[in-house]
């Protein structure tokens, strides 16, 4: 009979993980062995994916930010040998896509892969696939209105070239859509890890924004998020041990905090301090509050524990 690992543990090893702890120190604060953790991290992490594929539909969001955060898979991309360059795709560099809705602060849709243009793509039509669109009839001249498309949602990210390509593929007439480019110098401290100051901000309105609407094109907050992610995922922590063995384990590692984020995750308001409901919640995806625990159990679903 198979040693199976209780539910309780299973969510207090997992609870550690999503709240920042790395593998090894799970492993002695639980004692349960790493493999296990592992095993546990992708099962739960893959469930996770599903679940907000299922889950993160029909939504309805005014303006979303879109940004690549790096981290990398094995070994750096310089240490690729030329044919690892040219043959594979789950090692060397590896970016975290993000779409984050400024307002309610929900990632939309991410993706885990390298910075290119198929990836643009794919993530930019997987956002539309998510959105609520206008029927066609809504865009015809009636009611003595003048005919026209209804944008569903504004886009903002960095000056990426595939980006262009990648919006008009998936939203066509239907999102506002710029770019911004930030210019940054060094401070004038010492040291190689001194903080850039930030010396402009070029903002293009792309698709459907007036050049007196370019001051809404930002990225301020999915890059503020990218901050949350290096901090409480030790995979993106800088000069440091923590990063992914497999592309595998990255990408359920990803998926299980942006699930906790999504349904579980309150952050302040900044003005008044105040708790923000979770992003599913203000986002009309949940009604209630959620723990980690009704986390765990809306995307296990009943289905067997992972052996220890």
């Amino acid at each position: 009979m198979a040693n199976v690992l209780p539910r309780q543990k299973q969510i207090e090893v997992l609870h550690h993980l999503v709240e920042g702890n790395t593998l090894r120190s799970t492993a002695r604060l639980t004692g349960v062995h790493r493999t296990t953790i592992m095993r546990l991290m992708v099962a739960f992490g893959q469930r996770c994916k599903a679940f907000m594929d299922a889950r993160l539909r029909n939504l309805t969001l005014g303006h979303i930010e879109v940004d690549e955060i790096w981290t990398f898979v094995e070994k750096k991309q310089a240490r690729l040998t030329a044919d690892e360059r040219a043959e594979r795709a789950d090692v060397g560099e590896v970016y975290l896509w993000t779409c984050l809705d400024k307002e309610t602060k929900l990632v939309a849709s991410f993706l885990v892969g390298k910075r290119s243009g198929d990836n643009a793509r794919r993530l930019m039509r997987d956002l539309a696939s998510r959105l609520v669109f206008p029927r066609p009839h809504q865009s015809d001249p009636h009611a003595y209105r003048a005919g026209g498309y209804l944008h569903v949602t504004q886009l903002s990210a960095d000056a990426f070239p595939a980006y262009p390509e990648a919006v008009d593929l998936a939203f066509g007439p239907y999102a506002k859509f710029g770019t911004i480019k930030k210019d940054y110098r060094n401070a004038e401290q010492p040291g190689r890890y001194a903080p850039p100051e930030m010396v402009g901000a070029e903002r293009r309105g792309v698709f459907g924004i007036r050049e007196d609407e370019e001051r809404t094109i930002c990225t301020s907050h999915v890059e503020r998020h990218n901050l949350t992610i290096r901090t409480l995922m030790k995979r993106f922590t800088r000069l440091s041990l923590g990063f992914s063995k497999k592309l595998e384990n990255l990408d359920a590692a990803c998926a299980m905090f942006l699930a906790y984020y999504n349904f579980c995750w309150r952050t302040r308001d900044a003005e008044n301090g105040r708790m923000r409901l979770p992003a599913a919640m203000a986002a009309g995806v949940l009604n209630t509050l959620w723990s980690f625990e009704d986390l765990f159990d809306a995307v296990m679903g009943g289905r067997p524990a992972i052996a220890a």
